[in-house]
């Protein structure tokens, strides 16, 4: 592999495994948010119980997440100084506005949120949380700002005398289409990553509790249940939602789409391989299996609208472009695609079917339940071939029209160094993770805190006067 293939696989590994923890820190912060806003209100001690439980794996992921970010901003002066010259305006105040959220509110609400248990006012304490659960969506909001640009270039300039691009309007960046599209279909993804940890450790501690006749069967079943409604919902709303971000990548990448399909001919009335077998160099597939007109709806919501083929966007943009091949890898395009729809679907099938199996205080089926423990696999997994899919398939590029990923590399950069911090990522991540689970691990088998002791019965009960 040359400089560019190495630096992009460091780039993957970063932004993969980076991304392993960004969205259940998203889900896990709005999931103790909202039970503490319940125990609040109702003064329920599973409540409290649950939150206090909820926060302590958002504690740790939230801080691999952290420490993995800040590898990944470093990318771009590591790798990527040329992207990041030109385009520094650019992504300057969306970098450090994420930075900001990250590092000062959320961190520091989560600190005030944790070691204040028992000295803040009840309503102060849930505020604390309640801000680092807005602060994780605003913060994933900003920084996908940055990654629409890349996706559909907006609200920039090109400054003749710097010769870098200037940002024009930073709500223009913000409300770009792709980031209004992205931003829904990331959270319900998220939504699916926290629910599916929460239903494989509450189904998990439930029936442990069951067995052996543990007082916190009942809170662990009621967190497995909030699991597996979240993955569900999220499920459902990752299928909407990613319909309409298809439509609006199909306007702003349309090779993007034909790639996910190998379609290389213009068609109208498109289909959807759910299965195929490609041939040759080309890619082409020999054998597949076909739904009718489902790429056309996807694509444009019309089952008779065209859609372009490879072939003659690649022509038109030469055209446009100049010279060159402006064409994807497009089997991994066609896979992840699938994979990412696949996996999702299926997570959010077998959430369904734990609702279904233990509706009405029924015990959910036994072989469900033993399934759930690989649960929390699967939308990670969707969500690694979804980001697989968003950057593979936008290549040549790097940002849209404007950047190869070839003219943002570091000059000078060697293989020997790309390799070397390559390897180092690869073993300080891998520790992490074992790091991490360990951790949970540790943290899904403990206790839920007890009960607190009737405080306010002691003081209610008068003290015996002394007698001499």
């Amino acid at each position: 592999m040359d400089v560019l293939d190495l630096t992009r696989l460091q780039f993957a590994v970063v932004t993969i495994y980076h991304y392993l923890f960004v969205p259940l820190s998203i889900s896990l912060a709005a999931t103790a948010a909202g039970l503490e806003l319940a125990w609040l209100r109702t003064g329920a001690d599973k409540y409290r119980q649950l939150t206090r439980f909820v926060g302590a794996l958002l504690i740790v992921t939230f801080a691999v997440g952290v420490v993995t970010g800040l590898v990944q901003e470093f990318q771009f002066g590591l790798g990527w100084s040329n992207f990041a010259r030109f385009y520094g305006d650019v992504f300057g105040p969306t970098l450090a506005i994420e930075g900001m959220l990250a590092f000062f509110l959320e961190a520091t609400f989560l600190a005030l949120w944790y070691f204040g248990w028992d000295r803040l006012p009840r309503a102060a304490h849930a505020a604390t949380i309640v801000v680092v659960a807005v602060g994780t969506v605003l913060s994933a909001f900003i920084i996908l700002a940055a990654n629409s640009f890349m996706q559909n270039p907006v609200a920039y300039a090109l400054d003749p005398a710097t010769g870098r691009a200037r940002l024009t309007s930073l709500t223009a960046l913000l409300t770009n289409e792709v980031n209004l599209a992205a931003f829904p279909h990331t959270m319900a993804g998220a939504a699916m990553a926290g629910g599916a940890l929460l239903l494989a450790i509450g189904a998990w501690r439930a029936r442990s509790a069951a067995k052996s006749a543990a007082g916190d069967g009942a809170a662990f079943g009621t967190l497995a249940r909030l699991g597996a409604w979240l993955t569900f919902l999220g499920g459902a709303l990752t299928a909407l939602t990613g319909d309409y971000l298809g439509k609006v990548i199909t306007g702003v990448q349309p090779m993007k789409m034909a790639a996910a399909e190998a379609l290389y001919a213009t068609t109208a009335g498109a289909p959807f391989s759910v299965f195929a077998l490609g041939g040759g160099g080309d890619g082409r597939p020999f054998f597949s299996i076909e739904v009718p007109y489902l790429l056309s709806v996807l694509a444009k919501g019309s089952p008779g609208a065209t859609v372009a083929g490879i072939d003659d966007l690649q022509a038109q943009y030469v055209a446009q472009y100049g010279p060159g091949s402006y064409i994807p890898m497009v089997p991994v395009a066609f896979w992840t695609f699938r994979l990412m729809i696949g996996i999702g679907m299926l997570a959010a099938g077998l959430a369904a079917a734990y609702l279904w199996t233990g509706r009405r205080g029924r015990t959910p089926h036994r072989l469900l339940v033993r399934a759930l423990p690989v649960l929390p696999l699967l939308p990670a997994a969707a969500n690694t071939f979804g980001w697989l899919f968003t950057e593979t398939a936008r290549q040549p590029w790097l940002a849209f029209g404007i950047t190869t990923v070839a003219d943002g590399l570091s000059p000078g950069l060697t293989r020997a160094e790309v390799l070397a911090s390559l390897l180092g990522f690869t073993a300080v991540y891998g520790v992490l993770a074992v790091v991490w689970l360990r951790l949970v691990r540790r943290l899904a088998r403990k206790p839920l805190d007890p009960a607190p002791a009737p405080a306010c019965a002691e003081r209610d009960t008068p003290e015996p006067a002394p007698v001499y």
